[in-house]
C-alpha cells in the first residue's frame, strides 16, 4: 500500500474521476449506471460515500446508503430520497487498476465497517456482481436468501449478499434509534 494513501469523504471535485472509473470498471459487464444515478446515492448518504487518494489521484471509491432490508437499488434509477433504515447497502465499490490486489478494496471496506458501526446500523448488504461473490464471502458476507432477487438490472451472476455487524453500545441493551441521514446541501455533492 502506498505511503501517500489516504481515504476521505467523497467531494463535489471527485465525480470526473469517479463517473470514469466507474465507467471503465463496469461498462464491460453492461453495469455503469451514469453520473446522475450515483450521485443520487451519494447526495442521500454523504457520511458513508468515501474515495481512496494515492497522491492527487482517485485509487478508488465506496458508495454506501441505507437502504431497506433485503432489497436494493435499481441499477439505473435516481435515489430521491434517503430510507430511515438499520441496513447499509454497499452500492458500489471500484479500485482503479494500478492499484488492484494492493489491499484497497479491504481498506476501503474497513473504513465503512466502521463508519457503519459508529452510526448505529446492524448490517451491511450488497450484491456480488461479475464473478466477486467470493470475494465479499472471504469478508464475511454470505448469501442473503430472503433478499428480492437482484434481477437482469445487475447481470446473470448477480448475489444479494448480508454480513451482521458487530453490536455497539445502546444497540446490545435492544434501545433502537432510528438512523437519520440529512439529505446534502447542494454545496456538497453536484
Amino acid at each position: 500500500m502506498s505511503p501517500d494513501l489516504r481515504i476521505r469523504q467523497l467531494a463535489d471535485g471527485d465525480w470526473d474521476a469517479l463517473t470514469a472509473l466507474e465507467a471503465a470498471t463496469y461498462a464491460p459487464l453492461g453495469l455503469s449506471e451514469g453520473r446522475a444515478a450515483l450521485q443520487s446515492r451519494a447526495r442521500v448518504s454523504p457520511a458513508t460515500c468515501f474515495v481512496a487518494e494515492s497522491g492527487e489521484r482517485l485509487a478508488g471509491y465506496l458508495l454506501a446508503l441505507p437502504y431497506p432490508p433485503h432489497a436494493h437499488p435499481r441499477l439505473t434509477r435516481a435515489e430521491q430520497r434517503p430510507f430511515v433504515s438499520r441496513n447499509l447497502h454497499l452500492h458500489d465499490l471500484a479500485i482503479a487498476p494500478p492499484q488492484r490486489r494492493r489491499g484497497l478494496a479491504r481498506l476501503l471496506l474497513h473504513h465503512l465497517t466502521a463508519t457503519a458501526t459508529a452510526h448505529g446500523y446492524e448490517q451491511i448488504s450488497l450484491i456480488a456482481v461479475g464473478g466477486s461473490h467470493p470475494f465479499w464471502t472471504a469478508r464475511g458476507f454470505a448469501p442473503d436468501h430472503r433478499a428480492a432477487a437482484p434481477g437482469p438490472d445487475y447481470g446473470p451472476d448477480a448475489v444479494s449478499m448480508v454480513r451482521p455487524l458487530p453490536a455497539r453500545a445502546g444497540r446490545a441493551t435492544g434501545v433502537r434509534r432510528p438512523v437519520r441521514h440529512r439529505p446534502a446541501a447542494p454545496h456538497e455533492v453536484s
